[in-house]
């Protein structure tokens, strides 16, 4: 086990400084990742490297481990103490990996086939676009983009560069979400008119933590910690999670904690993948949306995610969506299972497997290593994640801004509201120094 510590390396920094603004695409892409005429795709083992060893990386890294084919040869976390978690675990149960506090020194190995990015929400983007330029696919968890500008840069970058991506939104890979988009899509519930998905409610917190002494990089890296952030003073709690709900470090107001699942499964019942709901309005309950296809979106606050959720069948679970159509409806959550509106509808479901619930990433794991070896795009690409990333956005601005907005999918703007568009990007900080 080794542990590397940070060494400045001039032209990398200055090369990922340049990213972070422009975005410049590589002039060389490994051809042992890509797969060519000449150099088939990995058919055998796939190395991958973790950015962020969080609760989440938690819950995940076991099941990507699972696949035989699959291998974890290095990790990066800012945090000493997640290191040594990582160092343990890995250890024990997967012989050990090579372990970073500064993650672009493990970009620079060209021994790493993909990534998988497990940071706080704020790092999604750039270290998802600093991995594609440096010939690594991507598996990023969700919200992919703090902003709408976010999400349009890690999508341009990811086509320019030809890496495989996917979105941490594995509810598309799991039976029951399956089955009830494919009702949904296959007329069995007549004409779609409206589409539910649960979100949490939106909240904008703009306070500081109380300061408290900043402690020795090779403890906390709090620089490297905020990242693109706006800079404040440290505070303990944030490093251990409870950044969140912060304005700074959130995407969306919170709305895509849920959304980015629930609004995508919306997106693709309604074969809405390449476009988005192009009328926005916030009420007190919940923001509808409107595609030009005249089905309305329905997105409801949820109070109390974890709790009750009036309207919707409780033993459904978490993230529930439900698809409605002139001759019946469907839903679905996390537990797993599925109901539907009738008898005759009850014929069309296949048997579920019980134990898959919307946290299984197996599935959806298998998928993004799959298209590594192939080439092929994942189910949560890039041009999925951009639109249904967009929606949940766009209906967070309405929110923010107390008004209906209107947005062009094809130009990715607000019609005729300057103030909304000038809240699709935030001003990044410069962190590579």
């Amino acid at each position: 086990m080794i542990l590397k510590s940070h060494s400045t390396r001039r032209e990398f920094i200055r090369r990922a400084a340049a990213a972070s603004a422009a975005f410049a695409v590589p002039t060389i892409i490994p051809a042992r990742a890509m797969g060519d005429a000449t150099t088939a795709a990995p058919s055998e083992r796939i190395t991958l490297g973790v950015i962020g060893m969080g609760p989440r990386c938690r819950a995940v890294l076991p099941a990507m481990l699972s696949h035989p084919d699959v291998q974890c040869i290095a990790m990066a976390d800012v945090q000493a103490d997640r290191r040594d978690s990582a160092q343990r675990y890995m250890e024990k149960n997967h012989g050990g990996c090579t372990l970073y506090r500064d993650f672009r020194e493990l970009l620079e190995r060209d021994d790493i086939d993909a990534v998988y990015i497990a940071t706080g929400d704020r790092w999604h983007t750039p270290a998802s676009i600093l991995a594609a330029q440096a010939g690594k696919d991507v598996y990023s968890e969700k919200p992919c983009g703090l902003t709408i500008g976010n999400c349009e840069d890690l999508a341009a970058v990811i086509q320019q560069t030809g890496r495989v991506f996917q979105a941490g939104t594995q509810r598309r890979s799991l039976p029951n979400f399956q089955q009830a988009v494919q009702l949904a899509q296959s007329g069995k519930l007549g004409k779609l008119h409206t589409l539910h998905a649960s979100v949490y409610t939106p909240e904008i917190n703009t306070a500081w933590l109380p300061a408290e002494p900043t402690p020795d990089p090779g403890v906390v890296d709090w620089n490297l910690w905020l990242g693109p952030a706006p800079w404040r003073l440290y505070n303990h709690d944030y490093v251990q999670g409870q950044w969140r709900g912060y304005y700074d470090f959130d995407s969306g107001a919170r709305l895509l904690d849920w959304g980015a699942h629930t609004v995508d499964l919306c997106q693709w019942a309604n074969q809405a993948d390449d476009t988005m709901p192009v009328a926005y309005e916030a009420g007190e309950s919940g923001i509808t949306g409107l595609y030009e296809n005249g089905v309305q979106l329905k997105m409801h606050f949820l109070e109390t995610p974890f709790g009750e959720r009036p309207g919707w069948i409780q033993e459904l679970g978490t993230c529930p969506v439900r698809f409605e159509g002139d001759e019946g409806w469907v839903e679905a959550g996390d537990s797993g299972g599925i109901e539907v509106s009738s008898e005759a509808l009850k014929q069309e479901l296949a048997q579920l497997p019980e134990h898959e619930s919307g946290l299984d990433v197996k599935a959806h794991s298998r998928d993004f290593f799959d298209c590594v070896k192939s080439r092929g795009k994942t189910r949560a690409n890039e041009s999925v994640m951009l639109h249904s990333h967009l929606a949940c956005h766009a209906a967070a601005l309405s929110w923010i801004l107390g008004r209906k907005l209107e947005f062009d999918p094809d130009k990715r703007e607000f019609i005729n509201d300057d103030e909304a568009n000038q809240l699709r990007r935030r001003p990044a900080r410069d962190w590579s120094v």
